[in-house]
């Protein structure tokens, strides 16, 4: 089934829905398209599990918590949605949009590559520290401009250290036009991340995100090597 049509075939999704997927992958266009409806997406009892088989992530913010199944990806980039209607887009671990929140992650751009894709290049991941700058766009209300902030100037470092005997914890301190530290835990082997907390904009608690139900190990989104 083509994408649009299976979009439409979803309970709460819009035309705006279908637009920004056509737009996809470039989350710049994606976050022109629409802005933030005015009613947040409904999220998944605690009881909710992926089911067997099933590539997923599970989102936790707060106190609300769901399972978004892979709805599109290219390379790296990646599109899921919960059965509520929340959207994230990923590009390798990072979230880099958001849609079906009172606040959106409307677009990521990068000064150069991300820091977190080549966090294993150089050799021992556990060691030394890696710089990098992107600017962000938020939306917080679909019909007040003045609550639009667009290109947010966000100064990060990450440093890498052994979390536990086959666990790696990368830690991103931000600071610039917010403040705020990402965290994401890799295998320390394969350097797969599986877990992360990642900031989705001031107004929201950081988002959880776990790796749910890879069918295959080549599925796994990895530290680039």
């Amino acid at each position: 089934m083509a994408l649009p049509a299976l979009l439409a075939a979803c309970g709460q999704t819009t035309g705006a829905d279908i637009l920004n997927v056509v737009a996809w992958p470039v989350p710049q266009i994606v976050g022109m398209i629409t802005a933030p409806s005015e009613r947040e997406a409904t999220w998944d009892g605690e009881a909710t599990e992926a089911a067997p088989g099933e590539t997923a992530l599970r989102l936790i913010l707060g106190s609300r918590r769901g399972i978004a199944t892979l709805l599109q990806e290219e390379g790296e980039r990646r599109l899921w949605r919960t059965s509520g209607g929340v959207v994230v887009a990923t590009e390798g671990a990072r979230v880099v949009a958001t849609a079906g929140l009172r606040e959106v992650l409307a677009a990521t751009r990068f000064d150069g590559a991300d820091p977190l894709a080549r966090l294993a290049a150089g050799g021992d991941a556990g060691e030394g520290e890696w710089r990098g700058t992107r600017v962000v766009d938020v939306m917080r209300s679909g019909s007040d401009p003045a609550r639009m902030r667009f290109g947010v100037r966000l100064d990060c470092r990450m440093r890498a250290g052994a979390a536990a005997e086959d666990t790696l914890l990368v830690e991103e301190t931000c600071r610039g036009d917010a403040r705020f530290t990402n965290r994401f835990w890799a295998d320390a082997r394969s350097g797969a991340v599986f877990r992360s907390e990642q900031w989705i904009g001031d107004g929201l608690p950081m988002l959880v995100v776990e790796i749910l139900a890879m069918p295959a190990a080549a599925e796994v989104i990895p530290l680039t090597r």
